[in-house]
């Protein structure tokens, strides 16, 4: 087989990686791919995800068996139709089944419909009723811009204050562009979060793993919240019995309710949850493809072949009995720029990364970075890597990750130091 990734970022980086491991796969394209996956896959520089008909192009001009969508702004404008249209077999959701993702309202709606658990909400359009909601319900709230934003666009509140001034952000200053027109105002919710993943054909469901993500910058959950600091499976907040409950209660309601809908969901339905005292699971959100960073720490703890569940659920055959191994734990450390996720310089040169390119258990993913003039890795984003470990249990692979990370250095070099500290702390 030969596939196309579309994407440049860490999860993209992996998924790669995990791509070009299995037997099947003769070849992995990258479009546009970055320096830092070129080790994985043949990259297409010229072609920029968000160019559908360039996309498409390629995928047939190269002949490509099967095409795999990282990102979610292509998911959101269509790339899978446009690549169905061409008879090409994409991973990944229709443009209308990506509504999960694009729209929080949308979501929040097919969840209330179809009686998934979560938050209770309120939408608005206007910043003044929105600013008048706030004031009168008092207490904490999280404020979430309606569109997509990067994992940047949602503001945990704990009074009406913050909830005020993160209005102001989404909706007065449009910071997040048309993603804020409309902004969704929910109950914030106590417990803890995780993430849980399931591959499906829009029928067939194959369950993948948990993992535990850490949106905020700072260590114990403080600051701004971020595209993800880092992350680790697996979360030990999901429980059998955790489990059991989200795939009853969640996943397989919000399957059958896509194609009662008329919107069948094909691809990987991410899950972000929080989990309550009692083990009441919730829905935090949807996403519509694998999440970064717990994409990274998920493919290193997995055993099995992932292009088979890829191409099955793109073809609407997958096989729901496939069963994949697991090793024991994996934890993803994320080094970014000073100043993300607000502004941040690049061009920043990065040194120690060819002293890891042996390490067995250790493998660093590129999220934000490019060879300069020089021929050396530089910073290239607001997070620039992803040095993932895999271990017997959290604690080792928590300790290999962050030794990993130490002997990478570059000025302004941002990054969290208690990733996994929930883990051990149970």
């Amino acid at each position: 087989m030969r596939v196309l990734v579309v994407g440049s970022g860490g999860r993209e980086h992996a998924l790669a990686w995990k791509i070009a491991a299995s037997p099947l796969v003769d070849e992995v394209l990258a479009a546009p791919g970055s320096d830092g996956m070129a080790g994985v896959a043949r990259c297409l520089p010229q072609v920029k995800a968000s160019d559908l008909d360039a996309v498409v192009t390629v995928a047939r001009d190269e002949a490509v068996d099967l095409v795999v969508v990282g990102p979610e702004d292509p998911l959101a404008a269509g790339l899978v139709d446009r690549l169905r249209e061409a008879g090409i077999a994409s991973f990944g959701p229709s443009a209308e089944a990506a509504r999960l993702e694009g729209s929080k309202q949308f979501a929040k709606e097919f969840m209330a419909r179809h009686g998934i658990p979560t938050a209770e909400f309120a939408v608005f359009d206007a910043l003044e009723p929105a600013r008048a909601y706030v004031r009168e319900r008092g207490g904490p709230c999280v404020v979430k811009a309606d569109g997509l934003a990067a994992g940047k666009g949602v503001f945990v509140c704990d009074g009406p204050d913050a909830a005020l001034v993160a209005l102001d952000e989404i909706m007065g200053e449009r910071r997040f562009g048309e993603a804020g027109a409309r902004v969704v105002i929910e109950e914030r919710m106590e417990g803890e979060e995780a993430s849980y993943y399931a591959i499906t054909d829009g029928e067939r469901v194959v369950t993948l793993a948990a993992a535990q993500d850490h949106k905020r910058a700072l260590d114990g959950d403080r600051g701004e919240n971020t595209g993800g600091m880092g992350a680790y499976s697996p979360a030990p907040v999901v429980s059998d019995a955790v489990e059991k409950r989200i795939l009853e209660e969640i996943v397989h309601p919000a399957i059958r309710g896509m194609a009662r809908d008329g919107r069948p969901y094909t691809g990987v339905l991410y899950v972000g949850l929080m989990i309550d005292a009692a083990g009441a699971p919730r829905v935090v959100e949807f996403n519509v493809r694998f999440g970064d960073p717990e994409t990274q720490p998920l493919l290193m703890r997995m055993e099995g072949d992932l292009v088979p569940l890829l191409d099955g659920a793109a073809r609407g055959r997958l096989e729901p009995e496939t069963k994949l191994g697991w090793g024991d734990a994996a934890v993803c450390v994320v080094l970014a720029s000073e100043g993300y996720p607000r502004a941040y310089e690049t061009g920043r040169a990065i040194d120690g990364l060819d002293a890891l390119a042996g390490e067995s258990d250790v493998v660093v993913f590129h999220a934000g970075t490019r060879r300069g003039a020089d021929g050396r890795f530089e910073t290239a984003g607001g997070r620039v890597l992803g040095v993932t470990a895999r271990g017997a249990s959290v604690a080792v692979a928590r300790e290999r990750a962050y030794a990993a990370a130490d002997r990478i250095r570059f000025d302004g070099r941002h990054l969290r130091r208690d990733i996994a500290d929930r883990a051990l702390d149970r």
